[in-house]
């Protein structure tokens, strides 16, 4: 048997063997492949899964701030306290894997972006709000995406503060708290969401500067 050879003579390099997507570990630690179906990607698809249930719990209460109001509400608590864990999970146990690099930010973006939308729907939160911070998701998602094929792009300090923001914001005003409390909670809700809406915008313009300087420093290298 002949041993292949490039065209100046020498050995050419035996091809990589392909690892199949679901085998290699799951939850354990090491250096070997991961799983694709490993613990920190199934929290993440769990968190996908739990979004339409609590949409559809948010829309058939229809803003009468009832039972299924408070259980959209704790449902979208758990899903956003997952994003933390399937992160940590996944940087602990070397679990990392390019389908959770993909579906982690996608999950995120289903949850916290369907809640802006059925709340602008319920009328307790204005469309120009929501369209603004979905345009700022989407757009900073897109890129992050295009730029996976160079290098993965990391949330910024801005981008993490903007997500805490976001999931207090839409926590404080998917629990009836006004219904709970008095009229006065909705200055706290106007309060914290108005933040987490200028550190959307303002990360998301962030994202854009760093983008543009690096697109500059490639023309120009």
């Amino acid at each position: 048997m002949t041993t292949p050879t490039g065209s100046d003579g020498a050995a050419s390099p035996a091809p990589a063997a392909k690892t199949f997507p679901f085998t290699g570990r799951i939850v354990s630690r090491g250096d070997g492949p991961a799983n694709t179906a490993n613990i920190a990607n199934i929290i993440t698809v769990v968190r996908i899964l739990m979004a339409p249930l609590f949409f559809v719990l948010l829309c058939v209460d229809d803003g009468h701030d009832g039972t299924l109001r408070v259980w959209a509400a704790a449902i979208f608590v758990v899903a956003i306290l997952t994003d933390s864990l399937d992160g940590f999970l996944a940087r602990r146990q070397n679990l990392v894997s390019d389908f959770g690099k993909i579906v982690d930010p996608l999950a995120d973006k289903v949850l916290t972006g369907g809640a802006f939308i059925v709340l602008s729907v319920l009328g307790e939160l204005p469309w120009w709000v929501t369209v603004i911070i979905l345009i700022r998701e989407v757009g900073i998602t897109v890129y992050r995406f295009a730029a996976l094929r160079n290098r993965v792009i990391a949330a910024s300090r801005g981008g993490k503060l903007k997500t805490v923001l976001q999931a207090i914001a839409l926590t404080l005003a998917l629990f009836p708290f006004v219904h709970w409390l008095g009229d006065w909670f909705d200055y706290v809700n106007i309060v914290v969401m108005s933040l987490a809406f200028i550190a959307t915008v303002l990360s998301g313009l962030d994202y854009m500067r760093v983008a543009f300087r690096g697109s500059r420093g490639t023309e120009h290298a």
